[in-house]
């Protein structure tokens, strides 16, 4: 998955360009929606910067297989980020033999 896509996936459902954070909480792997989006003024990141993120977490994605549950959980997700909640979307991973690279602090 692309950055690009990624972003249009949040364009299509919630009609902004949220943040989106890969975060390891708890053993698990969670793709968390911030509720911050690049059209803010007070937007942390530059449009540059926000298309480098996205394109990280599409490629981390990727890798670990995870992209149509991602994909599915946006889709049917019932609320929008707000400020201090976002949504977050726990993964239900294989990880195997590489499991230790994602589980170490």
């Amino acid at each position: 998955m692309t950055g690009l896509e990624l972003h249009q996936r949040l364009i299509e459902k919630w009609g902004r360009s949220y943040d989106v954070q890969l975060r390891r909480t708890q053993g698990k792997i969670v793709v968390q929606i911030m509720w911050k989006y690049l059209e803010q003024a007070s937007f942390p990141l530059s449009p540059e910067e926000y298309e480098t993120r996205l394109d990280e977490v599409g490629s981390y994605l990727e890798a670990l297989g995870a992209v149509a549950q991602l994909e599915a959980a946006i889709a049917t997700a019932k609320h929008r980020p707000r400020i201090g909640k976002a949504i977050s979307i726990p993964l239900t991973l294989e990880l195997g033999d590489r499991a230790s690279e994602w589980m170490l602090d």
